[in-house]
Formats: C-alpha cells, sequence, structure tokens
C-alpha cells in the first residue's frame, strides 16, 4: 500500500488523467443508452403526453405479464418498424427485462422524444407495478 501512495504522490497528473477517463466514460456510456425514466415518472409521462410504450420482449414473456398499454414489438422485429416510429409525434418508451436492449433499440430508432424504462420490467416488478397478462386463446 505504501508503493501505492508513492506512486500516487509522485506522478498526480497520470491519476488526475485517469479519473478524468473514468468519469468521461460513466458520462458517455449513460449518454449512448438514451435517457432513462423510472417506473415512477412512467404513468405521469403516459398521462401527460400519451407516450407509446414499447415491449420490446419476445411474445411469450409479454402474454406472462407486461404493462398496460403497452404494445409488443420484439427486439428482432424492431428494424420492420423504425420508419413508423421515428414518425410518431408522441413520446416513445422502450421496455425490456432491464434496460440494455432498451437503449440499444432507442439508438436504432433514433426518435427525438423517447426514453428506456430505467431497469425494465425487472425493476417495475421490483417495486411491486402490476403487470398485465394477455389472454391466451384457447
Amino acid at each position: 500500500m505504501e508503493r501505492w501512495l508513492e506512486f500516487m504522490g509522485n506522478h498526480p497528473f497520470l491519476f488526475g488523467a485517469l479519473g478524468v477517463l473514468i468519469v468521461l466514460f460513466f458520462v458517455l456510456e449513460g449518454q449512448r443508452n438514451g435517457r432513462k425514466i423510472s417506473p415512477q415518472s412512467l404513468g405521469i409521462l403516459v398521462k401527460a403526453k400519451n407516450a407509446i410504450l414499447i415491449d420490446l420482449r419476445d411474445a411469450k414473456d409479454f402474454r406472462d405479464g407486461h404493462i398496460s398499454g403497452s404494445r409488443n414489438i420484439p427486439y428482432s422485429q424492431i428494424t420492420s418498424h423504425v420508419d413508423e416510429l421515428k414518425a410518431s409525434d408522441r413520446p416513445l418508451v422502450f421496455i425490456c427485462n432491464l434496460g440494455q436492449v432498451a437503449g440499444s433499440a432507442l439508438q436504432k430508432i433514433g426518435h427525438a422524444d423517447s426514453y428506456r424504462l430505467d431497469g425494465g420490467i425487472s425493476n417495475w416488478k421490483a417495486q411491486g407495478l402490476p403487470l398485465v397478462k394477455s389472454k391466451t386463446k384457447a
């Protein structure tokens, strides 16, 4: 430990540069994945601006439980909906299991007013918020 402290004392500019690079990494990584919206703020956005909720999970996961009012467009099919979603005049909110896939979809679509649900459906469930199950055809 003493040697580390001595090394840091002898090379303060290196450690300052390292600190700046670490901060920049986290700032840029956060921007790359798009704007996040918390589960609590999602309802406000839907009511105030009539936001469109896009669930990117596969159809089975969507049927097992989704946020009320959301539309299922699996991530594997998102490229066929780019023009339609980009042309929307309403805010878009992308939803996936954990939030990473939603960040990728947000980049692909490139809609000016779009968000990703922070933590995805997992965070939604952890907050104790309700999910709707689709009725299966018998």
